[in-house]
């Protein structure tokens, strides 16, 4: 080894001592080994000596200029500052490092290295151009300092290293480009500072790296543009801050992200993505069409999208009054069309802004249990069309917005127990809100959960579930839905679900829509059925209630009838009636769904006096009158009593009354009033008493009467006999 140089070198002062300066040539010529004519020569080995040249302490005056040369040495410089940024264009060299050095830059465009470069510990004030530079080795930055405000402070697009990248500590102020290079190993930057503000902090757009991406506990002023890279193994870039990223190009385009801190758009990485543990970052995370072959954590991450303060009685943000805001703060997490090999895992996470994840695909389950979203009058969560092969876990969230899952396919379970979910957004054109959780046409393999865990599950815009397809169940346990009366607290239309559960805590604050949903099972409680608005209850089906009504429990009977008139509005609709004299038929409670079917008829028939004004009298007495005496048919049992009051009462009126005169003179028939009225009350069976007595004067009208009365009342007897022999 050769060295040359003594100790003591300051290399942050400008102006050190003559003596501890040295010309760049004589580094080349072995200090001052040369021959006569002046040309430089390599300093000989000896024997057992490696191929080292060795500068400490000194100040490099000129160029050091190794451009195209073939270097076979291996170049240290320790504790060194140079004057000029030394020239290794299309060089060749053994080696080269640069231990607590000071530089004005480093000119390495094509450079080849044989071993690793490394400027650990040292300071460049300038540019570090190591575009299309091939290193068989490693680039070590442990501990550097590359300063070049607003410039590009290291230049390695294209770079190809067969080692790793060691940036431990580095601190970065300028651009760190590296787009399209290729590193073996892994690239560590762990601690590192990068300062670029309203700029790209880090470029490493189609970057490769052979191992693991290491970005923990960075300190990052800027944007991470790693657009189109590929990870061969994991990226972490856990407890790193992010903030003052770059302004988008295009602003007029609604699906970007204004002041983007991260932008991994078409990331490929084989492994993890950890943006975890005191991960920080203002400005939005952009993965749009990302693939990740493992875990995304975001578990104790904070996600701060950087937009305006929003005004809270309009949701309107400060700056701009005329139209809302679509996206509230902005955008914090934009995931649309990512896949996920393994879960999305974003337990006590805190984000400021939307979580959009629009056609986002993950194998496992999306889990955000014990988070905070914060985007009032706006969607927190905009995941439609979303894919979750396991579960959707959202339990014990507090969500100032909306969430708007909207044809989403979920394999197992949609979990939002204990969750509270408050000012929801609204529509851009149009007056009314947006539901607090909306999962219309969404798929589910098992259960729908929106039902009290530690706390009730709170959902001020109220749940709408339109054409949902639940596999199991749907539960709204202990919930509390909808804060306003004039909107809709619970909608549903057309839902399938094997259990249906609508016990909530308090009574639905709105309208309620059950159209056209389809289960099993329900299972219910009285305030449900006292929701403030209309209950839309047509063609809503359900086989079976899961406490069933027993046979003696009348009471319970009324109860329900009761809950279904004060539902409608003492509206008429035969539909849920239908339904629930079918659901109790279908168990064999006849007697209780006949009960249901008259009041059905009493319903049907004072909705027919109320639209005939002047025929209302007559209608409400014929309903009366149906009602005492066969129950509309549906008692059949009341025609049989009523015809034994029938034949009592004519008995004592014949019996009372003067002896009826026989028709035929020759006929000597005993008068029997009890028999003489039965022969009248009773149809087609003739007991040789109706035709031969004569009924004169108000007689004649009571037998005419009976006999009217008896057809009436035996055909409905009849009738009943008949469907119970049937049965």
């Amino acid at each position: 080894m050769t060295e040359v140089g003594a100790r003591g070198l300051d290399v942050f002062d400008p102006s050190p001592p003559r003596s501890a300066r040295m010309a760049a040539a004589d580094v080349l010529r072995g200090v001052g080994i040369g021959e006569a004519d002046g040309t430089w020569r390599l300093p000989r080995r000896r024997a057992g000596v490696p191929p080292v040249v060795r500068v400490a302490d000194k100040f490099v005056t000129g160029v050091l200029d190794l451009r195209a040369v073939e270097f076979p040495y291996v170049l240290e410089f320790v504790r060194c500052r140079f004057e000029q940024p030394p020239d290794l264009r299309q060089g060749k060299l053994a080696g080269l490092e640069f231990a607590g050095c000071h530089l004005p830059g480093l000119l390495g465009r094509n450079l080849s290295g044989a071993n690793e470069i490394s400027l650990a510990g040292s300071t460049v004030e300038g540019l570090v151009d190591l575009v299309d530079a091939d290193i068989a080795g490693s680039l070590s930055l442990q501990d550097a300092a590359l300063l070049a405000p607003g410039g590009i402070a290291l230049h390695a697009d294209r770079l190809k290293l067969a080692g790793g990248l060691l940036g431990q500590r580095v601190r970065v102020t300028g651009e760190l480009r590296m787009a399209s290079a290729h590193v073996g190993g892994y690239c560590n930057l762990t601690g590192g500072s990068f300062d670029n503000p309203a700029g790209h902090a880090f470029n490493g757009t189609g970057l490769h790296v052979g191992g693991t991406l290491l970005l923990a506990g960075c300190t990052v002023l800027g944007t991470v543009l790693l657009a189109g890279a590929r990870i061969d193994s994991a990226l972490t870039m856990r407890g790193a801050g992010v903030s003052r990223g770059r302004a988008a190009d295009d602003a007029l385009d609604p699906h970007s992200d204004p002041s983007a801190t991260l932008v991994f758009d078409r990331l490929t990485v084989d492994g993890d993505v950890q943006l975890d543990r005191g991960f920080r970052s203002t400005g939005a995370v952009r993965m749009v069409n990302a693939a990740l072959g493992g875990t995304l954590s975001l578990s104790g991450g904070a996600f701060d999208a950087g937009g305006p303060e929003l005004d809270e009685p309009t949701g309107y943000g400060r700056a701009v009054h005329d139209n809302a805001e679509p996206t509230g703060h902005g955008r914090a997490l934009h995931l649309d069309g990512a896949q996920v090999g393994g879960d999305v895992i974003g337990r006590q996470c805190r984000v400021r802004g939307q979580l959009r994840m629009v056609d986002l695909q993950v194998k496992g389950s999306l889990i955000l249990d014990g988070s905070a979203l914060d985007n009032p009058r706006a969607d927190a969560v905009l995941g439609n069309r979303s894919r979750i092969g396991s579960n959707l876990a959202a339990r014990e969230v507090e969500v100032a917005g909306g969430l708007e899952l909207r044809g989403v396919h979920v394999g197992a379970n949609v979990d939002l127990r204990g969750s509270r979910i408050t000012k929801p957004g609204r529509y851009r054109h149009q007056p009314a809100g947006k539901p607090s959780l909306d999962v219309g046409g969404a798929v589910i393999g098992r259960d729908l959960i929106c039902a009290r865990g530690a706390r009730e599950f709170v959902a001020h815009g109220g749940v709408r579930a339109r054409r949902a397809q639940v596999g199991r169940m749907a539960t709204f346990d202990g919930a509390v839905l909808g804060d306003k009366l004039d909107s809709h607290a619970l909608n549903v239309l057309g839902m399938q679900v094997q259990e249906l559960t609508l016990t909530p805590v308090t009574a639905p604050r709105g309208d309620v829509t059950l159209r056209q949903v389809r289960c099993t099972s329900l299972d219910d409680n009285e305030n449900f059925w006292s929701a403030t608005g209309w209950i839309d209850l047509e063609e809503f089906r359900y086989d079976s209630l899961r406490h069933p009504i027993d046979l003696r429990d009348d009471d319970e009977v009324e109860r329900r009838l009761r809950w279904l008139r004060q539902a409608m509005r003492r509206t008429y609709r035969p539909g849920p009636y239908d339904q629930f004299a079918e659901m109790l038929r279908a168990g064999g409670n006849d007697e209780h769904a006949a009960t249901v079917l008259v009041e059905k008829q009493r319903l049907r028939y004072r909705a027919v006096a109320e639209g005939r004004r002047w025929l209302r009298p007559l209608v409400l007495l014929w309903s009366w009158l149906q009602r005492a005496m066969v129950g509309y048919g549906y008692r059949p049992a009341r025609a049989l009593g009523w015809l034994v009051v029938t034949w009592l009462l004519g008995s004592a009126w014949f019996a009372a009354g003067p002896e009826l005169v026989e028709i035929n003179d020759d006929d000597h028939l005993p008068w029997n009033p009890w028999l003489f009225t039965i022969d009248l009350v009773v149809p087609i069976v003739d007991f040789g008493n109706k035709n031969r007595w004569q009924t004169p004067g108000a007689s004649q009208w009571i037998a005419s009467g009976l006999i009217v009365m008896g057809w009436v009342l035996a055909t409905t007897v009849a009738a009943g006999l008949t469907r119970m022999l049937k049965r």
